[in-house]
């Protein structure tokens, strides 16, 4: 199989990996195609954000603008199937109700949600729509599309740079063979979505929406390092969760 076919089906893997929509890889499933698919995760964002800022954009037409951010996160949610919610909640239950490793690992693992994931869940939530509400309209679209981008990329530097805890799963699959190309791509793809932003926004706005992502990407990693010592699939749900919410909080202190 040639390169770009190769790239192709390392895209359309991430893009069946991310979100609920019906795409056929061109080449068989293999772990090393997985782990491959990871510098596309952001690419992905860009397909997200576009859908989400479009759906805004279009809804602010008729709507106002709470009514209009409420239809564009249905849209996401619809898209990604909640996938990175869902591990956000997954891993708001394990790391608040495991008192041990052990414990928060096997909470985790748990499909049902409990009261720290619904409580986290619908705070995430409420909190990502309040933002970008206090956001001016012509930025959101523009902004969407940064966050789900960037916040992917955040994901990825944590599967390049941390250990996955988990013996078996995707996560470690696509953990065990992150190359710096894949990382240093991932990265270029998140840095030109928030470089579009710079049109849009002050600088120091955007600046402040990058430190916002870092504190986010950052905090999430303390959490659930520091208990359970790696990542699993869940963290890194949260941890796109967390660095999404961080940019909007960041734009909005600035603004």
């Amino acid at each position: 199989m040639s390169r770009v076919h190769e790239e192709l089906a390392a895209f359309l893997l991430a893009v069946q990996l991310l979100t609920r929509w019906p795409v056929r890889s061109p080449a068989a499933f293999t772990e090393a195609r997985l782990a491959a698919s990871t510098r596309y995760y952001p690419l992905v964002g860009v397909l997200i954000g576009a859908l989400a800022g479009g759906v805004f954009w279009l809804a602010h037409l008729v709507f106002p603008v709470s009514l209009a951010l409420v239809l564009s996160t249905a849209a996401s949610l619809l898209a990604t199937g909640a996938f990175h919610e869902d591990g956000f909640a997954d891993a708001c239950d394990g790391l608040g109700g495991g008192a041990t490793r052990a414990r928060a690992l096997e909470i985790m693992r748990d499909s049902r949600i409990g009261a720290y994931g619904a409580a986290g869940l619908g705070l995430m939530l409420a909190a990502k729509v309040l933002a970008l509400a206090a956001t001016p309209p012509a930025v959101v679209p523009w902004l969407l599309v940064a966050a789900h981008v960037a916040s992917r990329s955040s994901a990825v530097l944590v599967i390049a740079t941390s250990a996955c805890v988990r013996d078996t799963g995707i996560a470690r699959s696509v953990g065990d063979a992150v190359r710096p190309g894949s990382l240093a791509l991932a990265l270029a793809t998140g840095a030109a979505a928030v470089c579009v932003l710079f049109t849009v926004a002050a600088p120091a706005v955007v600046l402040a929406g990058l430190a916002g992502l870092a504190a986010g990407h950052l905090a999430m990693r303390a959490a659930y390092e520091r208990k359970l010592g790696g990542y699993t699939g869940d963290c890194l749900g949260g941890v796109q969760q967390m660095s999404e919410l961080g940019m909007y909080l960041g734009v909005v202190a600035a603004m």
